[in-house]
């Protein structure tokens, strides 16, 4: 099952950057599509005025994923780690999280969805693990409590 397919003609509408500014922070982060059409989610992480975070965020119709085990990332990081984050309900104030570390070269990066916790604000919430049912939000997230630049090409997005 694709979730999201970069291309030269993606649509990158359903896509936003969400930065530490809604907390004050002066980290910004940006989505563009390269010359050969794959997604470079790249900026600079701040800690400034409490900041730490840039991420994108993919809003989706209700999707009911049943009998997905894992969602695979296709990217090329920079040797950072990253955050990939679901959520069943856009609506819930908690995402299912999942931490993946990038090598420099491209890669597909399989997440075990069983294994994504509950977490609010950087906390890990005494609830069961994400129950892979149904999807409507999907994050890539960067704060690794430092500053940093950082670039992440991301290809696609599958879940199987």
């Amino acid at each position: 099952m694709t979730i999201f397919n970069f291309s030269k003609d993606a649509n990158l509408d359903n896509w936003y950057v969400v930065n530490d500014g809604v907390m004050g922070g002066l980290s910004k982060g940006k989505l563009t599509l390269n010359e050969e059409g794959i997604g470079e989610f790249s900026g600079d992480v701040s800690l400034e005025n409490n900041g730490g975070f840039t991420a994108i965020r993919l809003q989706l119709e209700n999707t009911i994923i049943e009998g997905n085990t894992k969602a695979v990332l296709k990217v090329k990081g920079d040797g950072k780690p990253y955050q990939f984050r679901l959520k069943s309900d856009s609506q819930d104030y908690f995402a299912y999280c999942y931490t993946f570390n990038t090598t420099g070269n491209w890669e597909n990066i399989e997440i075990p969805l069983n294994e994504m916790y509950p977490s609010f604000r950087g906390r890990k919430l005494d609830m069961p693990n994400y129950p892979a049912q149904t999807l409507e939000e999907m994050w890539i997230l960067i704060g690794n409590k430092k500053a940093e630049s950082f670039a992440l090409e991301i290809d696609k997005i599958t879940l199987k």
